[in-house]
C-alpha cells in the first residue's frame, strides 16, 4: 500500500507534515509506504532533523506549491508540477492508493473531479466528517462542505454514500441514517428536507430512521447524519469549538477530546474513483499521523470499490 501525502500543503507545512509522517511510519505494517510529495531537498532535510532512518517513507519531487488562497482551477492549470497536481497524477495512474493533503481544499476537490472523476451514478461527491457520540462511536456526517446547496435527490444519495462508508470502515452492519432537521416530524423543515425525507424513507438501500435534531447530534441516535454542506460544516466546526473552549478553561474529558479535529485527522471525499482525504489546514503532527491511519483504513476497507458496486444496482 502506498499512501500519498502532499508535504507542502497546510499552515504548518512542510515541518508538521513530515514530522507527522515520521510518527505514523513507525507503526505502519511492512509493505505500507508513505509517499511524501514536495520539494525533495527540503523533505530530506526535515527527515534527517526528525532522525528518520526507516525505509517506508519515499519522496517524490514536486517543485511547485499551490498556496491556500489561490484559485483552485487556475492553480492546477498553471502549476501542473505542484505537490497537489503530482499527487493526483500518481493517484490516477495507481502509483499511490490514496492521496491526502492539508492544503487548498478547493484544489483537492477540483483535482478529484477532474482527475479521478466522480463515480458513475453519483450526482455530487461529498466530504464526510466524523462526530463523536456518547455511545462511544463516531457518526459519519455527509456533507460537511462540498455542496452548500443540495437537492432532495442529493441528500438521499448522501445517505447511501454515508451508509456504505460507515459499514465498510466501522463494520456497522446496518447503519442508522438520520436526516438533520428542525424537528422529528416528517412535515418539518424546508421543502428540500421534506422531499428528502420521502425519498430516503422509500429507499430500501438505507436504514432510514427519520429526522434528527441538533440536540441529537452527539447522542448516538444515528450512525450516519445527512445534511447539506452548509449546515454540516457549521455543525462540525461548532463541535470542534467545544474542545477549544474547554481546553482554554482547563477542562479535560474523553468525549470532548474526540471533538478535536486532530482525533481523526481528515475528511474523505466520497463518491469519486479514488481515495482522497482532506486534512485541516492547521494540522499538527498528531493530526497528520492520524490522517495517515485514516488513509490506511480507507484503502484496506475497499470503500471506493463498494460504492462503485452499489451505484451499479
Amino acid at each position: 500500500m502506498n499512501i500519498g501525502i502532499d508535504a507542502m500543503g497546510g499552515d504548518f507545512a512542510p515541518e508538521a507534515i513530515v514530522k507527522g509522517s515520521v510518527l505514523a511510519a513507525i507503526d505502519l505494517p511492512v509493505g505500507t509506504n508513505i509517499i511524501l510529495i514536495g520539494k525533495e531537498l527540503v523533505i530530506k532535510d526535515l527527515l534527517s532533523k526528525n532522525n528518520f532512518t526507516g525505509s517506508n517513507i519515499i519522496i517524490v519531487d514536486a517543485q511547485e506549491t499551490i498556496e491556500m488562497g489561490e484559485h483552485p482551477v487556475k492553480a492546477l492549470q498553471t502549476k501542473p508540477n505542484s505537490s497537489v497536481g503530482v499527487g493526483f497524477k500518481l493517484l490516477k495512474t495507481g502509483e499511490i492508493d490514496v492521496f491526502s493533503s492539508a492544503g487548498n481544499t478547493g484544489a483537492m476537490m477540483v483535482g478529484s473531479l477532474f482527475s479521478v472523476k466522480a463515480i458513475e451514478g453519483v450526482q455530487r461527491p461529498a466530504i464526510a466528517g466524523f462526530a463523536p457520540q456518547t455511545n462511544g462511536k463516531l457518526a459519519v456526517m455527509v456533507d460537511i462542505g462540498a455542496n452548500a446547496d443540495a437537492k432532495p435527490e442529493m441528500l438521499e444519495q448522501f445517505g447511501l454514500l454515508g451508509s456504505i462508508f460507515c459499514k465498510a470502515t466501522t463494520g456497522e452492519e446496518n447503519p442508522k441514517v438520520g436526516l438533520m432537521n428542525i424537528g422529528e416530524e416528517a412535515e418539518k423543515g424546508s421543502l428540500v428536507a421534506q422531499q428528502a425525507y420521502k425519498l430516503m424513507k422509500e429507499n430500501s438501500q438505507i436504514n432510514f430512521i427519520g429526522n434528527i435534531e441538533g440536540k441529537d447530534f452527539f447522542k448516538g441516535k444515528a450512525d450516519v447524519i445527512v445534511t447539506d454542506g452548509f449546515t454540516g460544516n457549521i455543525l462540525l466546526k461548532m463541535g470542534e469549538s467545544l474542545y477549544g473552549i474547554m481546553k482554554d478553561q482547563g477542562v479535560r474529558n474523553d468525549f470532548l477530546d474526540k471533538t478535536n479535529y486532530e482525533a481523526v485527522g481528515g475528511s474523505p471525499i466520497i463518491g469519486i474513483n479514488g481515495n482522497v482525504v482532506i486534512a485541516h489546514g492547521a494540522s499538527s503532527p498528531t493530526a497528520i499521523k492520524n490522517m495517515v491511519y485514516l488513509c490506511q483504513q480507507m484503502v484496506e476497507s475497499k470503500v471506493t470499490e463498494k460504492i462503485k458496486e452499489a451505484m451499479r444496482i
